[in-house]
């Protein structure tokens, strides 16, 4: 009886056996959900997400780093979260979008992984992790999936990056910035990355570029976390407080700032000639 409720059916009589009479084509009534692309668009709750990730390789390796505010919609769900998840020992990832998606998926990628080095006898390269990734979430493009990530890892090719979006999209690259507060990480970045750098100097950096978002970026906030992939794995450097470094960085002196007021007066001032009045304007021709 249930399920002639909920299919419409109706029966021919009430003695004797019922037999249903089948609605005619197009007439079936689908259950709620029967399309999840639909479902979801309607009914499916408004997210705002909002975060600063970053990653960058250098000579010494792989430097990941974030912020630890997780938002929804316009309530800090949690300040003190992990946005860096370690994979394996020589390769971790940073994470934007849906804090759901992006833990589940990496327990999914480390399970896969795991397989293929019991299989292999050796662990998968950088790239080999990346494009795994993208196949496997590419099955699920159109039905809200939030995973942008930024894989950080060292292989026998040496540091590598990798950015895998959910719908598919692979790209490797020196360096990366996911998140709301990313074009303000990416305006620190770009002028003060080098591949040469030391690891000092690339910690500094990183610190610098998510401080700078968090104090524009009404999502991004709490702490930065660093971490350091080098040759023998992955490293947790350090957790600062945003603000802390924010407030820090306005105290030190801009770079290069001092080269330029060195080098104005290092410079001779000009000689400014004065005509005298007095004098004939044959002698001033002269």
């Amino acid at each position: 009886m249930a399920l002639q409720d909920v299919c419409k059916w109706q029966a021919s009589g009430t003695q004797g056996p019922s037999s249903p009479h089948l609605p005619r084509a197009g007439g079936w009534a689908m259950p709620p959900g029967w399309d999840p692309q639909t479902f979801l668009r309607i009914h499916g709750p408004r997210l705002a997400h909002g975060t600063t990730t970053l990653a960058f390789r250098f000579r010494h390796g792989v430097i990941a780093a974030a912020d630890t505010r997780s938002s929804c919609g316009n309530y800090v769900q949690c300040p003190a979260s992990c946005k860096i998840i370690p994979v394996h020992q020589h390769l971790v990832g940073t994470t934007s979008g849906t804090s759901a998606d992006c833990a589940a998926w990496y327990r999914v990628l480390r399970r896969e992984l795991r397989l293929r080095a019991l299989r292999d006898g050796q662990l998968p390269s950088v790239a080999g992790a990346a494009k795994l990734l993208s196949a496997m979430m590419s099955c699920y493009r159109g039905l809200d999936l939030c995973v942008a990530t930024a894989l950080c890892g060292w292989d026998r090719s040496g540091p590598a990056l990798f950015y895998v979006y959910s719908d598919g999209t692979r790209l490797q690259g020196n360096i990366f910035s996911v998140g709301s507060g990313s074009p303000y990480a990416y305006g620190v970045l770009d002028r003060g990355y080098r591949y040469d750098m030391s690891p000092q100097e690339a910690y500094a950096l990183a610190r610098c570029a998510v401080a700078h978002a968090t104090h524009r970026d009404a999502y991004s906030g709490g702490s930065v976390d660093l971490f350091h992939v080098r040759e023998n794995g992955w490293e947790y450097v350090s957790r600062n407080d945003a603000y802390v470094l924010y407030s820090e960085l306005q105290k030190l002196p801009e770079p290069g700032k001092e080269e330029e007021e060195e080098a104005r007066w290092d410079q001779p001032e000009p000689v400014t000639l004065h005509r005298d009045s007095r004098m004939p304007a044959e002698t001033e021709m002269l």
